[in-house]
């Protein structure tokens, strides 16, 4: 019986920290309330500190997940020179700026992030990190200190780019933010 209960608890947590990166990336940090955060796991208030001691816990838990999914993907591109570039099409994409809530949790949340608690900002920073070293080995430039600098350039124009995009009210501007990024993300890969 102890081995079904730790295995629904585990269950039970991973579906509240999945309903919980979509809400986050959608509404932020600080308009999704513990409340709604378990309503979309289908769960109740109570049901919360069972699995976290707070909602700086849980940020901190969806952040590390969501980061260690989207680090999944750039590990599991094949190192062909290209597939970088195809990554960075697919995330200065429209559909990525019209679906916060499925993309980067970077880009939707890295306002918040900034004004958040260590425990937050330390999950972050280690999943970040992870990508910025991941990115800097598919670049193909000579010197790990010159690709590290080109992969935090490419992240940086990538959030920067998306968060802008989804910034402006202007359809066209949008678009054009987008296109800019692709662009000059794509000048730094050639250095």
């Amino acid at each position: 019986m102890a081995r079904y209960d730790t295995e629904h608890k585990a269950q039970t947590r991973a579906r509240v920290v999945d309903a919980a990166g979509r809400r986050l990336k959608k509404d932020g940090i600080d308009g999704s309330g513990v409340s709604a955060l378990m309503s979309d796991a289908g769960l109740t208030n109570g049901a919360f500190y069972a699995h976290f001691s707070s909602k700086d816990e849980l940020v901190a838990v969806v952040l590390a997940d969501q980061l260690a999914t989207q680090l999944d993907t750039l590990r599991g591109l094949p190192d062909d020179g290209q597939a970088l570039r195809t990554f960075i099409e697919s995330y200065l994409s429209a559909s990525h700026r019209d679906q916060p809530e499925v993309g980067c949790p970077s880009a939707a949340l890295l306002g918040e992030i900034s004004r958040s608690n260590s425990i937050v900002q330390q999950s972050y920073t280690d999943g970040l990190e992870a990508m910025i070293s991941v990115v800097a080995d598919r670049t193909r430039i000579k010197g790990r200190v010159a690709a590290r600098s080109v992969a935090i350039g490419v992240m940086s124009i990538l959030i920067g780019a998306l968060q802008l995009s989804r910034s402006v009210s202007d359809p066209g501007l949008s678009d054009e933010i987008l296109s800019s990024g692709l662009v000059n993300a794509s000048l730094l890969l050639q250095a």
